[in-house]
């Protein structure tokens, strides 16, 4: 009796041994990258309390001793800030290509940044960060596929150095694709709930999980415009406006779009500037 339980009691070590093994080697080894030293303390008080899944390596204060730290420790995520005192996280990203770790950004307000960032579909943090959008944050992480994300970096890349619309791209992703898409292609969007559609130019549809709102942000500034609750149109993209019915606007691949009372005058007035410039 005392040796069976002798032997049962070895078991249960041996399998909490394994077990205490395989969570160690399953958290996400991580670093953090921040010029300001209470900004590091903060994410690292915050990533103990809050983040049961990562395993803290180390912290650097620098465009340099974060590539040196990512050299050493070959971590699977760095959170890294964009902008410290001898470059950028860009910078950094830059000497480490490809890319074989996670990446989720962390930064003070910049608009500029931000917006390339949504662009690539990439994960951000704003200064002072919300323990609940760390976490969030890093449980998508843990999902990321770093092939994908060299994808997505290369399209934050491209976009920050160019300034010609004709060349931005938007990464929009689905359930089992990642599309690498170009503003100018994108004729229009629909709204589905909580869902868009984008219809391209190749009549090809893109169906992502995300808001038309977000994208109407994301897109406003670069010739986009919301004539109805439920579409965002490339004004690069309209072939005429009818007036009967309310009004309504043919695009270049036929689809005639309703233009809702409320938008119809602003609308005008942008197609009025638009033919100014013609």
């Amino acid at each position: 009796m005392q040796s069976t339980i002798i032997m049962l009691g070895l078991t249960y070590m041996r399998e909490m041994t394994i077990f205490r093994s395989i969570f160690k080697s399953s958290l996400l080894r991580t670093l953090i990258i921040d010029d300001e030293v209470l900004m590091r303390q903060t994410m690292e008080k915050l990533v103990h309390e809050h983040c049961p899944n990562v395993k803290l390596l180390a912290k650097a204060e620098s465009v340099k001793s974060g590539v040196e730290a990512i050299r050493k420790y070959h971590p699977d995520l760095v959170l890294l800030d964009i902008k410290m005192d001898d470059g950028s996280g860009f910078d950094l990203l830059k000497q480490l290509e490809p890319i074989d770790f996670k990446v989720i950004f962390v930064t003070a307000y910049d608009e500029y940044a931000i917006k390339a960032i949504k662009f690539s579909a990439l994960d951000y943090l704003l200064k002072p960060v919300d323990p609940d959008d760390l976490t969030k944050a890093i449980n998508k992480a843990e999902k990321l596929v770093v092939k994908e994300l060299n994808t997505q970096l290369g399209v934050l890349k491209d976009n920050m150095q160019s300034g010609n619309i004709s060349s931005k791209k938007i990464i929009l992703k689905t359930f089992d694709n990642i599309h690498l898409v170009k503003m100018v292609d994108i004729i229009y969007c629909e709204s589905y709930d909580n869902y868009t559609n984008f219809h391209l130019q190749d009549n090809n549809k893109i169906l992502v999980s995300n808001t038309l709102k977000e994208y109407e942000e994301m897109l406003s500034e670069y010739g986009f415009f919301r004539v109805h609750k439920s579409f965002l149109i490339n004004l690069a993209h309209i072939v005429r406006f009818e007036k009967s019915e309310g009004g309504s606007i043919i695009l270049t691949n036929k689809k005639m779009v309703p233009v809702s009372s409320r938008k119809r005058e602003q609308l005008l007035e942008l197609l009025d500037k638009i033919s100014e410039n013609i």
